[in-house]
């Protein structure tokens, strides 16, 4: 019997080791990756002296937009009942998605905006609703907001704690010349009976955003500087006048369209302090039927391309005696609706991901993601609701990343896109890695760096001097850091499944949306970065830049 016992409990001591090997063995495949893959190292250096660029709070932002079901591009119709007339406000992962950031904030517009009457007691037209006509600009004829549908939906904006920016109807009281310009004053009394609308009933709004993509050449049509910064200035002074008792105030937004260098410098010069945010929309990658859009957001040449845009914005504010500051109004990185499992599918977390990287490494405040839900980039399934990668990713970003911008650059290989902020709910730092090559586990040491004319990344760096820096606490082998990394399901970089450190993200039958758990790992350790893999790390390092 005794040696019974003996043997039984040997096999269990067996059955335990063995077990202990395959958990450890699995933990490290969720971060490294197929065995079959080659490693290569890389350095990743961090200055942290001071910040480069300094975000919002609650940078993350994402639209909801006018297209109504029969909205279609190249054969696919993609929007469904995601418009603001018409989406489920009761939908429970809707409203779970939205408080989970504890704010979202919510940018109201798009194409159709400015074809848009709001049916306030001035209006005199018939309320109807947005119809299919080809012959019309956008392909639509107008459309209307009767206040019971903006009513429902500032209940739900207060119930999920959402900051909404609403775009507002440029195109009043304009005429069409032949050539494709608006020209004429903005008619402003339907926009200015609203707003007042909006404030009596106390709604609270972040934003009023003047137009939609009417900047530069224009989408459909365009209107000048010149008179566009009148009519900015117009709004600002409604704003002031309607919520003269109110303090905060909400920002008055422009111009909400694509970057043109003459046209913004002469829009910013000319509105002062009249305008609070310049906002631009990026869709760098084209038409959503082009076959190429995984390799354009593969290449990281081609991501780089768009620096050139944040670049010249920031040199025109800061060239400017304006207090205003860079927004992201819209991007959906592929217009028109972008294209099924790829915009809306883990491969585009790492298109959108280096962009949120990139912008606030050039002071841009807030980001806009086109869009919340509707098209084939929206952040939860236009039918489901269930998140798309995309969404776990920003959440990610908005509960790791902080407000201050970290300049950083990487050594090794050119597939790894690196950015670093101070973490934003610890001391310390949060670093992002983005691993753009199919077959190369990389191996990425940090090293913080003291040189005070640290280029941004991917810039050749002819010498790193390196220094102590000090940990909160213990010694390096002692202490260990945080961990979460992104992967697609089945490595299938069209699958809309994400797993983070190896399990499935996933919303609950109530709706709930999943917690975070990071991997611990001793920071003595090197950061194992698997192939088309994506990593949160953070990390206890006291830099003066996060003090």
């Amino acid at each position: 019997m005794i040696y019974l016992q003996n043997w039984q409990m040997g096999l269990c001591l067996l059955v335990c080791i063995i077990s202990c090997c395959f958990i450890s063995v699995s933990s490290q495949s969720a971060v490294a990756g197929n065995d079959n893959n080659s490693v290569v190292e890389g350095t990743v250096f961090i200055d942290g002296k001071y910040s480069i660029g300094k975000i919002d709070e609650n940078s993350i932002c994402a639209t909801l937009d006018w297209w109504p079901p029969e909205k279609c591009d190249y054969g696919t119709c993609s929007w469904d009942h995601a418009s603001l007339i018409n989406l489920d406000l009761n939908n429970s992962i809707l409203l779970n998605a939205i408080k989970a950031f504890s704010p979202l904030k919510i940018r109201i517009g798009g194409t159709l905006q400015d074809k848009v009457i709001y049916d306030t007691e001035d209006n005199k037209q018939p309320c109807v609703q947005f119809v299919k006509n080809t012959r019309e600009m956008f392909g639509f004829t107008q459309g209307c907001l009767p206040m019971h549908r903006w009513d429902e939906l500032n209940a739900f904006f207060k119930k999920s704690g959402a900051e909404i920016i609403f775009g507002l109807n440029a195109l009043t009281g304009r005429s069409m010349k032949s050539d494709g310009s608006a020209v004429g004053a903005w008619n402003y009394s339907n926009a200015e009976s609203f707003i007042s609308y909006t404030v009596k009933k106390n709604y609270s709004i972040y934003g009023w955003e003047l137009g939609n993509e009417l900047c530069g050449s224009g989408v459909g049509t365009r209107v000048t500087a010149a008179q566009y910064a009148s009519d900015t200035i117009s709004l600002y002074n409604i704003v002031k006048k309607t919520y003269s008792s109110i303090e905060p105030k909400p920002l008055v937004i422009a111009p909400g369209g694509f970057y043109d260098a003459n046209w913004f410098k002469e829009f910013v010069d000319k509105t002062g302090n009249s305008v609070d945010a310049i906002t631009h929309h990026i869709y760098n990658l084209g038409p959503g039927v082009d076959t190429h859009l995984i390799e354009k957001i593969l290449n990281p040449s081609y991501l780089d391309g768009e620096a050139r845009t944040f670049n010249s914005l920031q040199s025109t504010l800061k060239s400017s005696a304006t207090s205003a500051v860079a927004w992201v109004g819209e991007s959906g990185g592929a217009y028109n609706s972008g294209h099924n499992l790829v915009t809306n599918a883990f491969v585009f977390s790492f298109w959108y991901l280096d962009q949120l990287g990139m912008a606030s490494s050039y002071d841009t405040k807030t980001y806009c993601r086109q869009s919340l839900i509707g098209g084939n980039y929206g952040l939860l399934n236009t039918t489901t609701f269930v998140p798309n990668p995309d969404y776990y990713s920003a959440l990610l970003w908005h509960r790791l990343m902080g407000r201050n911008v970290l300049s950083t650059s990487f050594s090794g290989t050119k597939k790894i896109r690196a950015y670093t902020h101070c973490a934003k709910q610890s001391k310390g730092i949060t670093l992002l890695l983005i691993n753009l090559d199919s077959s190369t586990t990389v191996e990425v040491n940090v090293k913080l760096n003291s040189t005070l004319g640290l280029h941004r990344k991917h810039k050749t760096h002819r010498s790193h001097e390196t220094k102590a820096v000090r940990l909160l606490e213990g010694s390096t082998s002692e202490i260990t850091r945080e961990e979460y990394h992104l992967t697609a399901k089945d490595g299938d970089l069209h699958s809309r499944i994400m797993l983070l450190n190896g399990n499935i993200l996933t919303v609950n039958s109530s709706g709930d949306i999943p917690s975070f758990e990071p991997l611990l790992v001793n920071s003595s350790k090197p950061i194992m970065v698997a192939p088309f893999s994506i990593v949160f790390v953070q990390m206890s390092y006291v830099l003066p830049a996060c003090s």
